[in-house]
């Protein structure tokens, strides 16, 4: 029996109403698939019964990744990568799916990660800590932060439904929720730019913005915002500021 270790974030999912409930949520079949931890499968079984063109299986524990390549053995469309999401080259596969229940701890770093591939990426579907998900909600929240804003300019975003921690193996202490995430048209936006100046930006929240970032070019209104704190900004101000940085 495969016990998932603590040391690697790992909860598995069990509940397979809730699998077919997640994978219902974007078109599969045809289509190109990453699933990222996939753990014992559960998700992956229910990926497969939708007839993908390509699945590709990206699982860090050495014990898990054997156990799936021996499960999935005749399935030749399936391929089984072993390593750890963060350091994986995402833009070797073109208009891909991804799935996942993401390891809390390293969550938002394989989102943000993934939000600077979406050229190549057409929909993101993850499972993450239900606070997580509420702070990246960019039209619930009650102040801006570094997060929803990156995520409210680059990508459509959804928080869609709320899970049970009764649903996962061992049950974890938190709740989760299931978010998707849709690229915008940026063919004119600089992501790494605008990750750049997020950065910058929301370094230091309590400061004024003219202690964080530096704007060569300055008129009325740019000082006028500069001499403000940035989660007492609209959107629109903070991209004012961007497209002047």
């Amino acid at each position: 029996m495969l016990i998932p270790k603590k040391s690697l974030g790992q909860n598995f999912l069990i509940d397979k109403n809730i699998c077919k409930k997640i994978t219902n949520l974007s078109s599969i079949k045809g289509k190109n698939i990453i699933e990222i931890g996939p753990g014992t499968g559960q998700l992956t079984e229910e990926i497969i019964k939708d007839s993908p063109k390509k699945l590709i299986l990206i699982e860090k524990d050495n014990d898990l990744i054997d156990f799936l390549r021996i499960k999935y053995q005749n399935l030749k469309y399936i391929e089984f990568i072993n390593c750890d999401a963060l350091n994986y080259d995402f833009s070797k596969i073109k208009n891909v799916i991804i799935y996942s229940n993401l390891p809390y701890n390293i969550s938002t770093k394989i989102i943000f990660k993934l939000l600077l591939n979406f050229t190549n990426i057409s929909q993101m579907i993850f499972m993450v800590q239900k606070e997580v998900a509420e702070k990246f909600d960019y039209n619930k929240t009650k102040k801006i932060n570094k997060n929803n804003f990156f995520i409210f300019n680059s990508c459509y975003y959804k928080n869609v439904f709320n899970i049970s921690n009764s649903v996962f193996y061992p049950k974890p202490k938190i709740q989760s929720s299931v978010i998707t995430l849709r690229p915008k048209n940026l063919k004119s936006f600089d992501l790494n730019k605008l990750k750049i100046f997020t950065n910058k930006a929301f370094k230091n929240k309590r400061k004024k913005l003219k202690n964080n970032i530096i704007i060569n070019f300055e008129n009325k209104k740019i000082r006028e915002l500069l001499n403000q704190r940035v989660e007492s900004l609209k959107n629109e101000d903070i991209i004012y500021l961007f497209n002047k940085f």
